[in-house]
């Protein structure tokens, strides 16, 4: 991502986002690789997790995306433990209606759970990093 942050940079823009929302790897799924976070924020500029976006089955459903929405909770943790700035999530009140994306929504109802554990991750990284320090293995 350093090349398209320059590239941003070049035209004066300054106000960056860097955003990972899974990797099509084949298997008609998308893959986070979580090594990205680190990687991305080593740019200087927040990092982002979009959590719905990345349980996504590309074309899995013939002309449309299928989702497996029950892995949302446990991406969210990962993401956050591994430092990310910002989280996205696109939430329905009532997903199978939803006009977009109606396998990848999260239903509202699960949002404020997520949420705290995201939290309660986000605190603990905090704490360890706080007794330990920034755990950065050179081989």
């Amino acid at each position: 991502m350093k090349n398209s942050v320059r590239k941003i940079e070049g035209f004066g823009n300054y106000q960056i986002l860097l955003t990972d929302r899974g990797t099509f790897f084949g298997y008609n799924m998308l893959v986070n690789d979580m090594t990205n976070f680190p990687i991305m924020a080593r740019t200087g500029y927040p990092v982002c997790f979009d959590a719905t976006h990345s349980i996504q089955l590309p074309t899995s459903m013939g002309n449309i995306s299928g989702g497996q929405r029950e892995f949302i909770p446990f991406l969210v943790r990962a993401a956050v433990a591994c430092g990310i700035n910002a989280l996205f999530m696109e939430v329905h009140d009532d997903p199978s209606n939803a006009l977009s994306d109606a396998n990848t929504v999260l239903d509202i109802r699960y949002l404020e759970n997520i949420l705290n554990q995201a939290k309660v991750v986000h605190e603990t990284r905090l704490s360890i990093l706080d007794k330990y320090g920034e755990d950065n293995v050179h081989v």
